[in-house]
This record gives structure tokens, C-alpha cells and sequence, in this order.
């Protein structure tokens, strides 16, 4: 571990009723709401906020159980810098249980953490209600992101919330229209950039070292405190339900926030002596083959994250070259034991679907975490006993003309009930010709793994309707 990531550091003078900012790369400490800063003054690395007392689970909502108290962000206020933010409420988001993706990829146990059930449909309002009450705090009147989607969503909302003006900026052409549409209606003013996200992120940063705009990236360190909620939920409810911790913890990485602030929670929370080491779970990151400047990193063994200039790939949402938390994000993923690993967009569109059958919609970069599982399993480097917590990010409709073509298309039908009968009739004969058909063509050895995928199911489902 970095030396400046551990935290037990003694309480500096410029800690305010016992909270802080330290430089994780040269240990420097800030005062945290004196000035405007996003990274240290001394060496431009990044900060975190720090505690001087760190909360056990018996500080949140009186007993150790979800059920003594209000369940979300604002649960956990003991281990954030305010007792209230800028809220709609957010956090609180369901723990499914998914018998058939546990069945199918092999694991103890499986649960799916749906933050696509925040406010504005993705994990990011958990920061947002943080960073936009700092943002009052420090006496700043108008916020900025640099967004792939969601984070445009959020602030928009919590910034109209707030009663705050809203700069937006977007690579252009590359934003998913669900999400636009949430950040214009929300009131935001949205400047679409000729580039990609990372070049979004130069221009807001350059914004807000000029006090044009206080920045609400998830290079914000306030952002990221809203966010480790997240774990703080995972570990009470899986406690509460399965009666242990998770093993391991898979989620999908972009600028790589999420993966941060989780190590963030966990040490946090070992450091309280809430949890022992051996109870935080392995961090295991999932990006897109198009975008993966972490999972290089990890696979070679790097300290540092080289940035990717061209990404591209069907979940927008982690379409980043430049994960701006690496330096956070790599020691959690190396500390905790976990790993990386890139999939395919066909993996990712058909983790989607997966989930879709089992009732859980997601937009596809939330899916990256069931196909990176998946693959995982089928390498070898997750076992069969593991308790595993998928994290999915977004909602189905942050994106979509994505779920649209994921799914299956709309049939035709005459105006007329008897007509309307027969149809349904004749698809469940043809649905069932293909099952027939399915089931030899998976005793053949030409196609097993098209089979295996759905696909051929799906092709001889589309051809034998056409010939209707």
C-alpha cells in the first residue's frame, strides 16, 4: 500500500471539527472547505478525505442491521463530512438475488447491487449529494462536469436541487440520448465537445483552476465519499442475509471511482476495527476490450495507468482512456487480492440480456460486471465457493436505443382478437420448433458454442418467423 493511503495519520492542525484532506502522494493535509481544491496544492496528487474518528457499524441508525433506520446515503452520516446534503433522496438500492445467473456461472452466491435505483438512475446521485453540499459549503455558485452520461444526470439534478447553474460538457456524438435528455430537462446548459470524455475532463479541469466553475468529477475527493456508501450498504445487507461478508466484489470501471472509493470503505472501516483484514472483499474491475487502460495496468503490472488517446465501445458509460482514480483504484484492486479483465461488447450485450431474464434491467456498462464474472469463472480465477456482489451502475433506460436492439423485435399483429389469438398460437408452436431444434444442434460439434450463447436460438427463432 501507498504509504499516504494508510490512516493513521496523526490529526493535523488544519482539520476542521475532525476532517481533512491528505495528499495521498506526498502526505501534505488541507483544510477542507477554507478554498476551492481538488488535488494537492504542493504536487497536484490526489486527495482524500480523512476522519478523526471512524465510525463501527453501531453508529449507523443505532444497531448493526439495515432495518434500525433509514436506509441510503444519509444512513452513514457518521462516516461522511456532513449530517445532511443536497438530497432527494438517494442510496438504499436493492441486493437482488438471481438464482439462474447464480446457478449458471457457478459461484456460493451471487447478488446483484442495482444502482441504476438512485434518483437519476445510476450511482452517481450518492457523490452528487455530497459534493454539491461542499460546493455550497466553500461558497460556489455554479458546478461543472465532464460527463459520459450519467454524471451530467446527476449533477443536473442535485445542481437544480440545490438551485445551482449547471455546465455539462460531452463528447459529442458519444452520449447515450436517455442521459442528455435527463441533464437538459434537469435544466443543465450542455456543451457538446469535439472529442471524447478525457477531453471533456482537460476542459472542465482547466474551468475550474480558473474559478469559472467549482468541479464535480469524481476527481472531486468529496464525490467519492458519497460513493463508498456503497460498500457500506453491501457489507450490512449481505451480512444481514447471508451472514457473512462477500469474498469478492466485481464491478464495472471507468475513471475508476467506484473501485476507489470501495477500498476507501474498507479500509476505513478495518481501520474502526468493524471489520477484520480478512473480511474485505477482493476488488475485481471490468472494462470493455476498447477501453482498458486498467486492466493493462494490471496485467503488466504497472504502477501507473497509461492513457489510452482512442477508446471506443457500445457501453458508453466506461468509454474512458484515462481513469483519473488510478492511483487510488490499483492499490485497492492489488491490496485486496482482486484482479481485472476486459470483455467483449457481445459479451457485455449478452450479460444485459442475462439480467434482463432474471428481471434486473441495466444499461450495458452495469452488465460488464456479470460477463466479467462470467469470465472469470470460466478461466478458473474465481472459485466455484466464492460469495460474489455484482455491482450494476445504470438503469435500462439511461440507454435506450441499447436495450432496444439487445432485445427482441416487436411483432406485427392484425387489429383483431381472434387474429391477435392465432398469432400467439402459431409463435408458441414456432417457439417451440426452435427449442426442439436448439437442443440437436447442441449435440453437434459445428456449432455448441453458438448455442451455448443464445444466438442460435435467436437466428432460427427470427428465420422460421420470416417464413410465416
Amino acid at each position: 500500500m501507498s504509504a499516504h493511503l494508510d490512516l493513521d495519520e496523526p490529526v493535523p492542525d488544519a482539520a476542521d471539527d475532525g476532517v481533512w484532506l491528505t495528499c495521498i502522494e506526498c502526505g501534505d493535509t488541507f483544510a477542507p472547505f477554507d478554498a476551492v481544491r481538488y488535488t494537492c496544492d504542493d504536487c497536484d496528487g490526489l486527495l482524500e478525505v480523512r476522519y478523526a474518528d471512524l465510525p463501527t457499524w453501531d453508529d449507523f441508525g443505532g444497531a448493526s442491521t439495515p432495518e434500525s433506520g433509514p436506509y441510503g446515503v444519509w444512513r452513514y452520516a457518521a462516516a461522511l463530512p456532513f449530517d445532511e446534503g443536497v438530497s432527494l433522496p438517494e442510496g438504499g438500492t436493492p441486493l437482488h438475488h438471481v438464482q439462474t445467473l447464480e446457478d449458471e456461472v457457478g459461484v456460493n452466491t451471487l447478488r446483484v447491487k442495482h444502482e441504476g435505483m438512485n434518483p437519476t438512475g445510476s450511482f452517481k446521485d450518492r457523490g452528487m449529494t455530497v459534493g454539491v453540499r461542499v460546493a455550497k459549503e466553500v461558497g460556489v455558485d455554479r458546478l461543472a462536469c465532464a460527463s459520459t452520461g450519467n454524471t451530467s444526470a446527476a449533477l443536473a439534478a442535485y445542481g437544480a436541487r440545490g438551485g445551482m447553474e449547471t455546465l455539462v460538457l460531452l463528447p459529442a456524438g458519444k452520449v447515450a440520448a436517455g442521459k442528455v435528455a435527463q441533464a437538459s430537462l434537469h435544466g443543465a446548459r450542455i456543451l457538446e465537445v469535439d472529442g471524447n470524455f478525457d477531453s471533456c475532463l482537460d476542459i472542465v479541469q482547466e474551468l475550474a483552476a480558473r474559478g469559472e466553475a467549482y468541479l464535480l468529477n469524481s476527481l472531486n475527493p468529496f464525490r467519492l465519499e458519497g460513493q463508498k456508501t456503497i460498500g457500506l450498504e453491501i457489507m450490512e445487507r449481505f451480512m444481514a442475509d447471508e451472514g457473512t461478508y462477500p469474498d469478492r466484489i466485481v464491478l464495472p470501471v471507468g475513471n475508476a471511482g467506484n473501485t476507489a472509493a470501495l477500498y476507501k470503505c474498507f479500509r476505513e472501516l478495518r481501520e474502526a476495527g468493524a471489520i477484520d483484514e480478512s473480511d474485505v472483499p477482493k476488488l475485481t474491475g471490468v472494462q470493455a476490450e476498447g477501453a482498458a487502460p486498467m486492466v493493462e495496468a494490471v496485467e503488466e503490472g504497472n504502477d501507473e495507468v497509461r492513457r489510452w488517446e482512442e477508446v471506443e465501445t457500445r457501453a458508453t458509460a466506461i468509454r474512458i482512456g484515462n481513469p483519473v482514480n488510478a492511483p487510488k483504484a490499483l492499490p485497492g484492486i492489488r491490496e485486496t487480492g482482486g484482479t481485472a479483465v476486459a470483455v467483449s461488447d457481445d459479451e457485455i450485450t449478452d450479460a444485459q440480456r442475462s439480467l434482463a431474464e432474471a428481471g434486473v434491467g441495466v444499461e450495458p456498462a452495469s452488465a460488464a460486471s456479470i460477463a466479467g464474472l462470467r469470465k472469470l469463472r470460466e478461466e478458473g480465477r474465481v472459485g466455484a465457493d466464492e460469495d460474489v456482489v455484482c455491482l450494476t451502475t445504470g438503469h435500462l433506460l439511461k440507454d435506450p436505443d441499447a436495450a432496444y436492439e439487445a432485445g427482441g423485435d416487436p411483432e406485427p399483429v392484425p387489429n383483431d382478437t381472434e387474429a391477435v389469438l392465432e398469432h400467439i398460437d402459431a409463435g408458441s408452436s414456432v417457439l417451440e420448433t426452435v427449442r426442439e431444434r436448439g437442443a440437436k444442434a447442441a449435440d453437434s460439434p459445428l456449432i455448441p458454442g453458438l448455442v451455448a450463447g443464445g444466438l442460435g436460438l435467436a437466428y432460427l427463432y427470427r428465420k422460421l418467423r420470416s417464413k410465416e
